[in-house]
């Protein structure tokens, strides 16, 4: 319950003009390659919910832990909590306008997208985007902390699936989306 008390305090409002730290930061972060992912769970009656992250990262093998962040106020991040489980999907370069999709917040990103819940399946943690992930992970949350405007979310890794090993990642650095390796004969 104490988490829940936590969340429903009002986040830090955005400032309507960041300061010259935050643009700094804006700037730099920006020049700083990440990977890009979907994170996907679903409600207690089912309803998919999720979201594209770029914060995530992997904190541990032993055991496997992941960490993603997520903005406090967020659908995605209330049922992440209530039900303890979420999935993070690797997109790979075809999974562009998925990640834009669920970057905009548009309520039927799920009736646009091809995904797949086993719920006969214990490890299956939320809905897999199959068809635009090259590796997904299903996760149980660990722990959490409250930083800023987001929650940092430890989830341990009950599983991880990839169905498609040989497609190249997608990832997100200077506002644009690109497919990795960038190289001479890569766009």
């Amino acid at each position: 319950m104490t988490e829940l008390i936590r969340l429903n305090e009002p986040a830090r409002p955005a400032a309507a003009h960041p300061g010259p730290v935050a643009e700094g930061q804006r700037a730099m972060m920006s020049g700083f390659p990440t990977g890009v992912a979907v994170l996907t769970t679903a409600d207690h009656d089912g309803t998919p919910r999720g979201m594209t992250i770029s914060s995530v990262c992997s904190v541990t093998l032993d055991p496997p832990i992941l960490l993603v962040c997520l903005r406090i106020g967020s659908p995605t991040l209330r049922s992440v909590l209530d039900t303890g489980r979420f999935a993070v999907n690797l997109l790979h370069g075809a999974g562009r306008p998925t990640a834009e999709l669920f970057a905009s917040g548009a309520p039927d990103r799920f009736d646009r997208v091809r995904w797949e819940h086993d719920t006969s399946d214990p490890y299956a943690a939320g809905p897999h985007l199959l068809h635009d992930a090259h590796a997904i992970a299903d996760c149980r949350v660990r722990d959490e902390h409250r930083s800023g405007d987001h929650l940092v979310v430890f989830g341990g890794v009950l599983r991880v699936t990839t169905p498609f090993p040989g497609r190249q990642p997608l990832v997100y650095g200077k506002r644009e989306y690109r497919t990795w390796p960038v190289g001479p004969d890569r766009p």
